[in-house]
């Protein structure tokens, strides 16, 4: 990475610990100064994930700020006077107001290639359209959810075998960090960024019920596409899916193969041929445990 002439104070605006931690180094070795990150107040009880930013996960040397509510956002960067903000994977409509606060704007990395997939599951649709790749876009942020001009893009090629973050997610990192250069340089040079054409411009929402059951008669693929998709739609707790009947019971179908795994999977007849279920959750029970991995 080339550094920059001048040092920017910089705010990440994430609740992802290695998303915050992956920046923060990034933007050092360009040469400019993370000095906050602002995360989320957690909703749900229990123990925090390993990606939660906590005094634990935080990169070292930088702030840790929980506004109460995103119209805190606006004194808390205030009084950072920072020159650029970052977002990346945060739950919260950031008030316009608060985003022009940085002299040099707000950027958001978004999962997709925009226009197409705006809102909160992109990768999920990406799956469910049947695209090759993943996108990835840093834009500037505005008033609207990622609506704003594009200052870097590229691709993630989609591979069948990824059914979490953990798995996709430093992909998609990797790809995001590469273009960064280039999304900074642009606003270094004041500019204004490729505003996003309204032709092919589509919506990522959550999921509705008539996509929440699997249909065995389908093909596999389109069934594999399905459980892929729901595997990375958050904000799913009050309509889990994809939901099928296996052994007698309603469950939700967590992994399938499209190849036999060799590991005791269960073979299930799709409308064109078989697919194999690995791991599912009972959903009058506690989880089962996935297919064990084979041993050689």
């Amino acid at each position: 990475m080339v550094m920059t002439a001048e040092r920017w104070r910089v705010i990440l605006i994430t609740t992802v610990a290695p998303v915050a931690g992956a920046l923060a180094q990034a933007l050092r070795e360009l040469g400019h100064e993370p000095v906050a990150v602002m995360s989320a107040r957690r909703s749900r009880p229990g123990p925090p994930s390993p990606w939660s930013i906590t005094d634990a996960t935080a990169p070292a040397g930088l702030d840790i700020l929980f506004p109460r509510n995103r119209h805190s956002i606006e004194p808390l960067l205030r009084a950072y006077q920072p020159d650029l903000a970052m977002c990346w994977g945060y739950p919260w409509r950031i008030p316009l107001a608060a985003l022009e606060i940085p002299r040099f704007g707000s950027i958001n990395n978004h999962p997709a290639l925009l226009p197409r997939h705006r809102g909160p599951i992109p990768v999920s649709w990406a799956i469910r359209d049947g695209d090759e790749s993943y996108g990835v876009t840093w834009h500037r942020m505005d008033a609207e959810l990622d609506t704003g001009p594009i200052v870097a893009q590229t691709s993630v090629p989609m591979r069948d075998d990824e059914f979490s973050f953990e798995e996709l997610g430093p992909r998609l990192l990797e790809a995001a960090l590469q273009i960064l250069p280039r999304a900074l340089e642009r606003l270094a040079a004041g500019d204004p960024g490729d505003p996003q054409a309204t032709e092919g411009a589509t919506w990522a929402g959550h999921f509705d019920a008539d996509y929440a059951q699997i249909d065995w008669s389908k093909p596999a693929r389109e069934i594999h596409r399905q459980v892929r998709a729901w595997a990375f739609a958050a904000g799913t707790e009050q309509l889990p899916g994809p939901i099928a009947t296996i052994e007698g019971r309603q469950v939700k179908v967590t992994r399938t193969s499209l190849t036999d795994p060799a590991n005791g999977a269960l073979q299930m007849q799709a409308g064109d041929g078989p697919i194999w279920v690995v791991a599912w959750e009972p959903l009058e029970e506690r989880a089962q445990e996935p297919a064990p991995e084979p041993t050689s």
